[in-house]
């Protein structure tokens, strides 16, 4: 069969934004004549770290799980935490040894690409391997980085986004203008403070109807975790949720829009296609209606040992396996209350 014809730089930026952030809105894109297809199952993994440079150490702040089911009825959509204890495995492109750690390290230590460097989509491999292991998902059909400067960039593109806010939200790093806030005396020039920050907070008040959030509130919302009663559960459901609406945004959009739109994401988006190009995967995920997409909360519990705090563990064996056999809705039907349907 022809090889379908690969894209320009512009819209393989945009397209793999799409494909992986805002899989729903692949419906604005133009369809692909003579793709391959992409049968089966399709699990994508996409990270989301710290803006940092190639001379920093990433981590995975943010790991979301994208499960489409052989016979593309919906989508589903769940989060891992950040500091989920793993049994993170040796990976010999970094030199980095076994070990048990909270899995956002995965992409610090596949990351390190010697004399001082970094390579996100290096340090991806490691940690999609490390997801793997724990979901039992053997291998992810498609997979991205993106960095919180292409978060940013994406929404400042849109003229921000609507979303309702379920909760009350306090700032930790930002005052109620956006400027950053000041930092303790004691933590300054010192990255192992708790909660190194003082002054007054921005707040993000609950919404019965969406809310409008310039770029800089959208970005800080969803990193926040502090003061809530949930802590990484409550952040992990915020993330999903601007998913949708960033992807109920782009729906129906044109595709030059679209393309305007997750171009904005540049060079921050590091993009692993596997065995099909960009084009394929449009043309494959471009019917996902938003609607159809369900996110999950995935239950978990804190993990001590000899009282110390150590991190997080899941229960969520069935649903994972459900995953790896493709059998989601019927696991959602069978066991009402095993997982939460974010609102």
């Amino acid at each position: 069969m022809q090889k379908p014809r690969r894209a320009p730089l512009r819209t393989r930026l945009a397209v793999a934004a799409g494909s992986l952030l805002l899989l729903p809105a692949l419906a604005a894109a133009p369809a692909v004549a003579g793709h391959a297809e992409i049968d089966g199952p399709l699990n994508v993994l996409l990270a989301g770290i710290d803006p940092r440079g190639s001379h920093q150490a990433p981590l995975a702040d943010t790991i979301v799980v994208l499960h489409v089911p052989a016979n593309r009825q919906g989508a589903y959509l769940f989060s891992l935490p950040r500091d989920l204890v793993v049994r993170i495995p040796a990976f010999p492109a970094s030199g980095s040894t076994a070990q048990r750690g909270k899995i956002n390290a995965a992409m610090r230590l596949g990351a390190q690409a010697g004399a001082g460097r970094y390579d996100p989509a290096q340090g991806l491999r490691l940690l999609a391997t490390t997801v793997g292991r724990v979901t039992g998902i053997a291998a992810f059909d498609a997979s991205a980085v993106i960095d919180f400067g292409g978060f940013k960039n994406v929404v400042a593109a849109l003229g921000g986004v609507s979303m309702v806010i379920d909760q009350r939200v306090v700032s930790e790093h930002r005052k109620p203008d956006g400027s950053p806030r000041d930092r303790l005396r004691q933590c300054r020039g010192h990255q192992n403070c708790a909660r190194p920050y003082t002054g007054p907070q921005k707040v993000y008040r609950p919404s019965s109807t969406p809310v409008r959030l310039r770029p800089w509130e959208a970005l800080d919302y969803v990193r926040q975790r502090y003061g809530l009663p949930r802590s990484d559960y409550d952040r992990q459901r915020h993330q999903r949720q601007f998913l949708t609406a960033v992807a109920g945004q782009l729906h129906g959009a044109g595709a030059a829009r679209m393309r305007s739109v997750l171009g904005a994401a540049g060079g921050a988006l590091r993009f692993n296609g596997g065995r099909h190009s960009l084009a394929e995967w449009v043309a494959e995920l471009r019917e996902i209606e938003v609607a159809a997409v369900t996110t999950v909360g995935l239950p978990g519990r804190p993990v001590f040992e000899r009282g110390k705090y150590l991190g997080e563990r899941l229960d969520a064996a069935g649903f994972f396996a459900a995953v790896v056999n493709d059998r989601v809705a019927a696991f959602l039907l069978d066991h009402p209350g095993a997982v939460t349907l974010d609102r």
